[in-house]
């Protein structure tokens, strides 16, 4: 299957058709099963289209993964089942470079939400999600 936490949302459907239109996204994929999982930078555990993950810490299909997003006076962590899998700084000119280079170099309001809605993506496939938990820092 193929999903997503997409965070950071501008939720303006007049503006933007669609979440991911603002909101970056830690993929959520079955990367065995799934051929987005022969894209580098669209497997489990990745800044979707941006950055990889440093090291694959995703389980199997039919286990649970702990996934832990966290944004941090412009800092982003990934963490995929107790490993930071990701790590950047956001809304600098590397992040402005990177998304410039990605598919998102179109959006103009990709990345750019200091504060925003979070959104559970999917494609069509079967996902689940539980003890979702969020925390003001």
């Amino acid at each position: 299957g193929n999903s997503g936490i997409v965070f950071l949302i501008k939720e303006d459907t007049a503006q933007y058709k669609y979440m991911w239109n603002t909101g970056p996204e830690m993929q959520v994929l079955d990367n065995d099963g799934h051929p987005d999982g022969k894209i580098t930078k669209h497997r489990a555990g990745d800044l979707y289209d941006l950055i990889s993950c440093s090291k694959e810490t995703v389980k199997a299909v039919g286990e649970w993964n702990l996934a832990e997003i966290v944004v941090n006076k412009g800092k982003l962590d990934f963490f995929l089942n107790g490993t930071n899998v990701v790590s950047t700084t956001l809304w600098d000119s590397t992040w402005n470079n990177m998304v410039a280079a990605s598919k998102f170099k179109d959006m103009p309001g990709f990345g750019k939400q200091r504060t925003g809605r979070i959104g559970l993506q999917d494609h069509g496939d079967e996902v689940w999600f539980r003890n979702i938990q969020i925390k003001r820092l």
